[in-house]
């Protein structure tokens, strides 16, 4: 007999392969609920997800081709016991019932794997549920991704204005994340920093887990020193000017923030560089990493960034928003915004569409932002149909000071239904993977208004904000990038 640990392999030892788990037993009529997935930690994209469409360049843009994508999501706890047609009413109103119905028909929805034929179908714990949508990207700024720095530990790049740091709401292969991996063969990066994607600048990747761990380390302590520059409304003081007021999220889905007494501690300091006449350029120091930091504290001011789509705009009032005067609730101003915005045609610009406006409450499916954040983390291919990541990091204050992924997953709609029973070859439609060359003509999905709703491109000036990222300092590195044209002091506006 051989001696314990000795001898033939037990189970999953060498030699032998694990066992696979075995499939609970039903009883007739009793559907199979099985467990939770394990998740791996961290961002990893690959090939195939990387070949789930192609890029086309047009007008100054870079656009994504339509495609088609799979939102995935477990049951939420609130969801147990109701119906996936209570759900779908309830929580996911951007579309008509109409809508589910008919994506049902096309086998788009898929409950553990299984298609569904009965929406009234009673949800239980741990369901898994699958919906395939024709998915449309807002376009970015065609200008290049510039990388400054590449060695064995980290990527350092010129991050473009109008470009998100990753997948987000409606942005998936317009990120700097999935054009870095498609076009610099650059992948399984660590975020370290982010940027607002309206902000464009150094924007800082870890090759490991232990890069990146080591770099944390020097946020959560303070290490870091960050320098932007931007170009604002009016004569800046010279003197040094200190900023210290409070900053409280107005929304997360449309992603504004105003000062208030109720909001988080921060500190910026400005220092004027050049003035024109006009406008003036400003460095800025945050010493702090709350969201939209420096845009509301510019705002409160009383100079806000001259082309700034959301804290220069009408919908504050005469002031806008100088010395946080708005005479408005939040919800008035919100609205405004909105209106201001949806009259230019420019909700792009935002970030959102009508689609994610007329959807359910914001945040409901977040439960609270770092749960949101932890779970697209680690299961990059498994974005959920969550509305919206949150801008409050579980490490502790390590955001970027103009960090706003402004995130709302939309469900295609369609106003024509019935076309969808006439075009049966969409009945099990998977993720397929983009042409390649020209824009050619892709085939219209019956189901989705994005194919027959015609929008203003954003001119390509309009995608530009003017704030940089101009240097990111730790303890052993410091990475600049170029002054932008915009920030010179002959430019002409």
């Amino acid at each position: 007999m051989a001696e314990p640990g000795k001898g033939r392999p037990g189970p999953g030892g060498a030699g032998e392969a694990a066992p696979a788990p075995k499939k609970r037993r039903v009883a007739g009529g009793e559907r199979y609920v099985p467990p939770p997935r394990k998740l791996s930690t961290g961002v990893s994209f690959g090939p195939a997800h990387f070949a789930e469409t192609s890029y086309y360049f047009e007008g100054g843009l870079r656009k994504v081709r339509p495609y088609y994508f799979d939102f995935r999501t477990y049951c939420k706890g609130r969801w147990v016991g109701r119906s996936l047609l209570h759900v779908f009413s309830t929580e996911f109103r951007a579309q008509p019932l109409s809508y589910y119905r008919a994506a049902a028909r096309a086998g788009r929805l898929r409950l553990n794997e299984e298609p569904v034929r009965d929406l009234d179908i009673v949800l239980k714990n741990n369901d898994f549920l699958r919906n395939t949508v024709h998915r449309h990207e807002p376009p970015v700024t065609a200008q290049p991704i510039q990388i400054l720095v590449e060695d064995d530990e980290v990527v350092v790049v010129d991050k473009p204005s109008s470009l998100p740091v990753h997948p987000c709401g409606r942005f998936r292969h317009n990120t700097v994340i999935f054009i870095l991996g498609k076009e610099h063969d650059l992948k399984e990066l660590h975020t370290i920093h982010r940027l607002d994607r309206m902000t464009s600048g150094v924007l800082m990747f870890a090759k490991t887990a232990e890069v990146s761990k080591r770099i944390d380390e020097q946020v959560r302590e303070r290490q870091l020193e960050k320098e932007y520059v931007c170009r604002v409304v009016g004569e800046f003081p010279e003197h040094e000017v200190v900023c210290e007021e409070p900053i409280l999220v107005v929304s997360y889905k449309v992603g504004v923030c105003r000062v208030d007494p109720k909001g988080k501690f921060c500190k910026t300091i400005f220092q004027r560089l050049s003035y024109n006449g006009k406008t003036s350029v400003v460095r800025c120091l945050p010493r702090t990493g709350r969201t939209h930091q420096i845009r509301v504290h510019l705002q409160y001011l009383g100079h806000p960034i001259v082309n700034d789509p959301i804290y220069n705009m009408e919908a504050w009032g005469p002031c806008r928003g100088k010395g946080g005067k708005i005479d408005k609730t939040d919800e008035e101003l919100l609205k405004a915004l909105v209106e201001e915005h949806r009259s230019k045609q420019s909700l792009d610009i935002l970030g959102i569409s009508e689609e994610d406006l007329s959807s359910s409450a914001e945040n409901k499916d977040c439960g609270n932002s770092s749960d949101c954040k932890e779970s697209a983390q680690a299961d990059p291919i498994s974005e959920s149909s969550c509305p919206a990541e949150g801008t409050e990091d579980p490490k502790g204050d390590t955001k970027d000071p103009e960090r706003n992924d402004v995130a709302a997953c939309p469900l295609s709609s369609d106003s024509n239904l019935e076309m969808l029973e006439k075009n049966k070859e969409l009945g099990t439609c998977e993720n397929q993977e983009g042409h390649t060359g020209e824009q050619g003509s892709e085939e219209k999905d019956p189901l989705c208004v994005e194919c027959r709703t015609t929008r203003r491109d954003p001119s390509p000036t309009e995608l530009v904000m003017f704030l940089h990222a101009l240097r990111y300092k730790g303890a052993q590195f410091e990475y600049c990038s170029k002054m932008p044209e915009w920030a010179m002091e002959d430019w002409e506006e």
